[in-house]
């Protein structure tokens, strides 16, 4: 089983937090959407054994494009692969796309799931991250949309300057007052060259406290599981039969291919991602050629790469598969490694998985860097 990720590289608006490849220019939509079903067609070889079970329409702003133009996308991948019978297809959306006229069009086709990027439901955060919809539309949208859709995941932000623990809690009581059976929840980071980062530089804003990320992730932890969702990803909940398969599948180390400037792909031996300028993408992709870099996976970056997916997951890291892979060398070391955060009942093992326990799961990335290997090879 395999997925399709699709990056639509448009929005309306740039939020103040956002370091992914986006233009706010929509004039070359159309040729792009031409481009991006070009590109779906070249590459159908490198899945030609595969069955495609999900197809993820990321960005950027998804919902940004017309539902035919969705529709042709989600086409060609059914015209040049082998796909399940009843496959994950998601698209993310901005609440001020979602019009009742526009949730319903979405709804008649392929499309069975929403992301929702909500962010927050209190209008001085959206504000501050420069969000395009407000508070309103917010909760408009979410009574709507989960009228004609049952799988719809929400996206909230937690850190925000100046939020304390009872507004954080108010967020995530609105979010399930709309019964929503999938939450994705991220603290906010300052990443470079974004307008955050020049706020944070200048002491417009203050810094994000670890503090109060850590204080949120608990609150957010708690309240979720005794609404009956399973936190199954570092920042992922979701009620039992709505884990998303497209997530899952690139924490399982599933193949997928990157459709679109900037959109990764993974085989398993190799990864590769395509070049992060609209310009160049549509040139080379009109001239026939892949856009992209590949980096062969060494079996040490295969190890790390397991190691950080593992222990930001419910699945956790199987010690029988690190032998069985990567031999006894990597699994002598990974005991070492992890002992002190055992007895520091960070970690734990159970079964012969190595997991992270419910005070390590906040740290897990900076464990998961304890735990790797610089080189064996």
């Amino acid at each position: 089983m395999s997925g399709i990720y699709i990056h639509i590289p448009f929005c309306k608006q740039a939020c103040h937090y956002c370091d992914f490849h986006f233009s706010t220019s929509l004039k070359k939509k159309d040729e792009m959407v031409l481009a991006l079903a070009k590109e779906i067609s070249l590459r159908a070889i490198e899945l030609k054994d595969e069955i495609v079970e999900t197809i993820y329409f990321g960005g950027g702003t998804p919902s940004i494009l017309e539902t035919q133009d969705l529709r042709f996308l989600i086409d060609e991948v059914y015209r040049n692969y082998t796909v399940a019978e009843n496959p994950e297809i998601t698209v993310e959306a901005n609440p001020d796309d979602l019009t009742e006229t526009r949730i319903i069009e979405l709804s008649h086709n392929r499309i069975n799931r929403l992301s929702i990027g909500i962010q927050s439901f209190f209008e001085d955060d959206l504000k501050l991250m420069n969000r395009a919809h407000n508070s309103a539309e917010a909760k408009k949208c979410l009574e709507i949309a989960t009228q004609y859709f049952d799988n719809i995941s929400i996206d909230l932000i937690y850190c925000v300057p100046n939020m304390s623990n009872e507004k954080w809690l108010q967020n995530i009581e609105t979010a399930l007052s709309f019964n929503v059976p999938h939450i994705s929840s991220y603290a906010l980071t300052v990443e470079p060259k974004t307008a955050l980062h020049t706020f944070v530089q200048k002491g417009i804003i203050p810094p994000p406290d670890d503090e109060v990320a850590q204080e949120h992730f608990h609150l957010l932890v708690d309240k979720l599981e005794q609404n009956g969702f399973i936190h199954y990803e570092l920042s992922n909940f979701g009620k039992s039969t709505y884990l998303s398969k497209n997530n899952s599948s690139y924490w399982l180390g599933k193949k997928y291919i990157g459709i679109g400037p900037s959109a990764h792909s993974y085989n398993g031996i190799s990864r590769s991602w395509n070049i992060s300028n609209n310009t160049l993408y549509l040139k080379s992709i009109s001239d026939n050629m892949l856009p992209s870099e590949t980096e062969t996976l060494t079996k040490t970056d295969r190890y790390n790469e397991y190691v950080m997916t593992g222990l930001r997951t419910i699945w956790g890291i199987s010690l029988d598969r690190i032998e069985r892979e990567f031999g006894k060398t990597y699994l002598d070391y990974l005991n070492k490694q992890s002992y002190n955060y055992i007895e520091d009942h960070l970690l734990f093992v159970d079964d012969n998985i190595l997991r992270t326990t419910k005070n390590g799961k906040f740290f897990s990335d900076g464990i998961a860097s304890d735990l790797f290997l610089l080189n064996l090879e």
